[in-house]
């Protein structure tokens, strides 16, 4: 599997506070009916593509802590890289 960036909710897990991380995936893994690290790591990361209804569910945990600019790698990574 390859990584699709535009399927990525990276830059919303950036995004997530280091306290709320555990409920944040705890809920992602819900909503998307994954069971394993390596399920959650792969939708994350964008090598599956999420269903419409998933792509929702996911906007919307997010939004429950007040992220809204959830797809896509990483902003600012791809300036820092290039820069270098």
């Amino acid at each position: 599997m390859t990584m699709n960036s535009k399927y990525s909710f990276r830059n919303g897990w950036s995004q997530v506070k280091q306290g709320d991380a555990r409920a944040v995936k705890s809920k992602m893994m819900e909503v998307l009916n994954v069971a394993t690290r390596a399920s959650f790591y792969d939708r994350l990361n964008g090598k599956i593509e999420p269903k419409i209804s998933e792509y929702k569910d996911i906007e919307g945990v997010f939004a429950e802590y007040g992220i809204t600019d959830v797809w896509g790698p990483v902003r600012g990574i791809t300036q820092i890289q290039e820069a270098v």
